[in-house]
């Protein structure tokens, strides 16, 4: 579920509509790790069965299909309440993850 959020928020960052490559890369450079094309694929494939993407196939000039995925509202509502989650339990934790003085 990590990972599916990590690529969720990818999406929201690439904007209306995307594909895979495009989420690797923003996820290697957001994260500083290796991230393979069918992890997010895979990944992918989830959220949309889960409905929080939806994808279409295009065809590019070169004959070859292309899947493009684009949030829905409830994956942009899944994406809300995971940052609410986290900022609850974030709450109040700052000042003991500060280093002690010397």
């Amino acid at each position: 579920q990590h990972f599916e959020l990590q690529v969720l928020l990818a999406m929201l960052r690439e904007g209306a509509e995307t594909y895979s490559v495009p989420l690797v890369l923003a996820l290697e450079k957001r994260t500083g790790k290796r991230v393979s094309q069918a992890a997010v694929f895979i990944a992918l494939r989830r959220l949309e069965a889960k409905g929080l993407a939806a994808s279409r196939i295009d065809t590019e000039r070169s004959g070859r299909a292309r899947r493009y995925f684009r949030l829905t509202k409830p994956g942009v509502a899944a994406v809300k309440a995971q940052r609410d989650e986290h900022a609850r339990l974030w709450h109040g934790l700052g000042r003991l993850l500060k280093a002690p003085k010397a």
